[in-house]
Formats: C-alpha cells, sequence, structure tokens
C-alpha cells in the first residue's frame, strides 16, 4: 500500500508524515509550512521542458568548440572530443577516460535515462519499480560529476593567464556545456519519484 492510499502525505522539503486533509485546500507542513501535495505540480511537464531545452543545448555544446589553449600566441579552440583525442595522442589515457565519461558518457546517460524514466511512467512501459528507482538514484549520483569539465575550464582561465606566452580562454561550448548539466540536474529534481510507484501494482516488486 502507498503512503497517499493511507492519506498521508511527505513535506519535500523536511519529509514530515502530514495527514491528508479532506477539505481540499492547500496543505501546508505542520513541522515546516512548506506546500504539501500528493505528487509535485505538473512534475512531469516541468521535467519534459527541461529535458527536452537540455537536449537542443547538448548538440552545440559538442559541436562548439568549448576553450582555446593559447601559447606564444598562438592557439587552436577545441571541443570535448578533440580534447579527449588530443589526450590520448599525449599517451594520457586515465585522463582521457575520466574526461570522456563525465562530459561524454554522463550526460548522454542522464538525457537518456530520464527520458525512459518519463516514457515509462507516462505510458505504463515494463520496467519494475525497482528498476525505475535505481536509474532514477543513478542518474541523481552521477549528476554532479558532469562538472568535471567546467570547473577545469573555470581553475585554468583563472590561472593560466600569462598574456601572449600562455592563455586559456572559455568558448561558447563551454556555456552551452553548463547549460546542459544543469539543465538535466534540475530535470531530476523536478521528477516526482513518487510517481514511480503509481502504476507498479503488477510488478514483481508488490507479490
Amino acid at each position: 500500500m502507498r503512503a497517499i492510499d493511507a492519506g498521508i502525505l511527505i513535506c519535500m522539503e523536511c519529509h514530515e508524515l502530514n495527514r491528508q486533509e479532506e477539505d481540499g485546500d492547500e496543505q501546508v507542513c505542520t513541522r515546516c509550512g512548506a506546500a504539501v501535495h500528493p505528487r509535485r505540480p505538473n512534475s512531469l511537464i516541468r521535467t519534459w521542458a527541461l529535458l527536452l531545452t537540455s537536449a537542443i543545448l547538448y548538440i552545440p555544446a559538442n559541436m562548439l568548440p568549448i576553450m582555446t589553449v593559447s601559447s606564444l600566441g598562438k592557439g587552436d579552440p577545441s571541443t570535448i572530443m578533440s580534447g579527449v583525442i588530443t589526450l590520448v595522442q599525449h599517451g594520457m589515457f586515465p585522463i582521457a577516460a575520466v574526461v570522456f565519461v563525465a562530459s561524454i558518457l554522463v550526460p548522454t546517460f542522464k538525457l537518456v535515462g530520464i527520458a525512459l524514466l518519463l516514457f515509462s511512467v507516462q505510458r505504463r512501459q515494463p520496467l519494475s519499480a525497482r528498476q525505475r528507482i535505481i536509474m532514477y538514484r543513478f542518474i541523481e549520483f552521477i549528476g554532479r560529476w558532469s562538472m568535471l569539465d567546467i570547473f577545469v575550464i573555470a581553475i585554468l582561465v583563472a590561472i593560466v593567464n600569462f598574456g601572449r606566452i600562455a592563455s586559456v580562454e572559455a568558448n561558447l561550448g563551454a556555456i552551452a556545456f553548463a547549460s546542459v548539466v544543469i539543465l538535466t540536474m534540475l530535470a531530476a529534481v523536478t521528477f516526482d519519484p513518487r510517481l514511480i510507484w503509481d502504476n507498479t501494482e503488477s510488478d514483481d516488486d508488490h507479490e
């Protein structure tokens, strides 16, 4: 049995359990005073909007140069993938692997994973509640690692600034990539995980 079936609502701010009122008016948490809802209002719509926006920005994030490293007045802008290739060519395989996973695989997995969660909840696809919740928790966990490239660029721009001798400049690709990371993190936040359990009465988890 779900908590909502027993007339219990959870506050998403402080996680206090509240007895659902029968008058139907907007209810507030008895502990912190935050608004309490059976499910987050417009959760799916907001998550889809953030996800689609991040998917659109994902294209320029990978196609546009993310930074330009100049030495003695000369420098070529590089995208995320060209940076990974350069690291491989210089024999820096561990660093290349970290950048590839954090900047290519993780954002792609987040986009696909959130889309699968939304589709499975809306279309009642044959995914068990356990599979969905594991996917959701993994997406939340890996979200922070997508900012690795942005942190590295921010540090390099701040430290490597020697005029024409050597300098690092952030490009438009970095802005697009940072936007993708932030939007996917917000999409994971706006998605209400309680929706996962709303259509799983026939799952093996409840047998």
